[in-house]
């Protein structure tokens, strides 16, 4: 299996460390600080500056690292889905069903709702109905 390149390495690392309680609690502390040496700095403009640029920094930086992982998870995801999905019995048109827009993917979520609380639809029923959802998927991107 191919090694994740550093950025990425770095951002899982990151995105782990960051979501722990004790990051938390740090930040928290890191927070009731600054609070508390508020008299000292005079509440000057000065003393406020340097938590909305630390945390507007820390905020901007978190944005990518963040998104990074969640993209990374979420091809991931979507890989094991599509390998069960072709493996199983399932229909193979759900492969790549990502790509539908909202408007798709919501009317797909009806029928197949639709689908668990009705006993008269068979399998072929249902199949036909999602494949004219399916059908208007948008081609795949590269």
């Amino acid at each position: 299996m191919p090694k994740a390149n550093g950025f990425s390495r770095f951002a899982s690392t990151v995105a782990e460390y960051s979501g722990r309680p004790s990051v938390f609690v740090l930040a928290l502390i890191s927070i009731a600080v600054w609070g508390l040496t508020g008299p000292i700095f005079g509440f000057s403009e000065t003393w406020q500056l340097v938590i909305n640029t630390g945390t507007t920094i820390v905020t901007f930086l978190m944005v990518f690292v963040l998104q990074n992982t969640q993209n990374r998870d979420v091809r991931a995801l979507h890989a094991k889905l599509d390998e069960l999905i072709l493996t199983s019995a399932a229909e193979n048109s759900y492969v790549g069903i990502e790509r539908l827009d909202e408007k798709e993917l919501k009317r797909l979520a009806e029928i197949l709702q639709q689908h668990a609380h009705d006993d008269d639809d068979d399998d072929h029923t249902l199949r036909e109905k999602v494949s004219s959802v399916i059908s208007r998927r948008p081609p795949a991107r590269s």
